[in-house]
């Protein structure tokens, strides 16, 4: 069923009945989007289920952003993001996020944090980086997929603090966790050993999260409550954790949050995802491995 035809169906809803959000991260949880709390009056803005109260944007696609999925039991609509014309350099593709050049102070949460978890549900429906709509050369590709994560205090709409994606690290396309300390500082990869399309299998619903511990440079990433063997891409100190702490964030307002591709401003496009996600959660914490397995059965059960 093509997408038109899903936007047209009517919205499933959602189970009220059924929490979605484990005990041990409701104190942590500064955003969270389930894409079943369309602000009254403007459906292509989505309300937040996190204490920060951000609203994001249906970027492009509005409404019709919303398709009848289940990644997960009492899950309504799910998000579609994706690209539409490759071949022009244009400011169309379907995304989500918010951006402020002046920060988004609901986001403050993440400036000056020594911790942050990204984790969400998330099915992808392409075989690889998307064609580069900026350059003429029609073979020319992006090397990374846009997932979803927190922006920088100095972002462009690109430049992260903390970012889940599918990256090409050593020429081979990998899932990550992408993170960078210090505004205008060196950033870190932890990339997963496993292929990413074992991962992420075409098609299916896979639960991912990624942590960051910035205070001791520690990151971590997880698929459907279980630990990702990884690596760092790096064995220097880009974070800048070896000397006298604590060490945290810049202390400045992220400038937004950005899902499914770059440039939540829409300025401009780059690295976009042929995705559908659900259940997304922004935490100013390190999950413990624990208690990502926690929220993992906590949504299946």
């Amino acid at each position: 069923m093509g997408l038109t035809a899903c936007a047209e169906v009517p919205p499933v809803q959602a189970d009220p009945d059924r929490p979605r959000v484990h005990p041990a991260l409701r104190p942590h949880l500064v955003a969270f989007y389930d894409f079943d709390h369309p602000v009254e009056g403007d459906p292509a803005l989505e309300r937040d289920q996190g204490r920060s109260g951000t609203e994001i944007e249906l970027i492009n696609g509005g409404a019709a952003m919303r398709v009848p999925d289940h990644a997960y039991p009492g899950s309504g609509d799910a998000l579609q993001t994706r690209q539409i014309n490759p071949a022009t350099a244009g400011n169309d593709d379907w995304k989500a996020g918010t951006w402020s050049a002046s920060g988004v102070g609901t986001l403050r949460a993440f400036a000056g944090t020594s911790a942050t978890t990204v984790l969400g549900w998330f099915k992808r429906e392409m075989d690889g980086p998307a064609p580069n709509s900026s350059t003429a050369d029609l073979d020319d590709r992006y090397h990374a997929i846009g997932l979803a994560g927190v922006l920088t205090g100095d972002s462009d709409g690109h430049g992260v603090r903390a970012l889940l994606e599918l990256i090409d690290v050593h020429g081979e396309l990998r899932l990550v966790a992408f993170g960078r300390r210090l505004d205008g500082g060196n950033s870190q990869t932890f990339a997963a050993a496993e292929d990413w399309r074992t991962l992420l299998p075409k098609g299916e619903w896979v639960h991912l999260a990624a942590t960051f511990d910035f205070a001791t440079g520690a990151m971590a990433l997880y698929r459907d409550g279980q630990p990702v063997a990884g690596f760092y891409t790096r064995d220097d100190d880009p974070w800048r954790v070896s000397g006298p702490g604590p060490h945290v964030t810049t202390a400045s307002d992220p400038r937004g949050i950005k899902i499914g591709g770059s440039f939540p401003q829409d300025t401009r496009e780059a690295n976009p995802c042929d995705c559908r996600m659900d259940g997304l959660m922004f935490l100013d914490s390190v999950l413990s491995p624990d208690d990502v397995a926690k929220q993992y059965h906590h949504m299946v059960r």
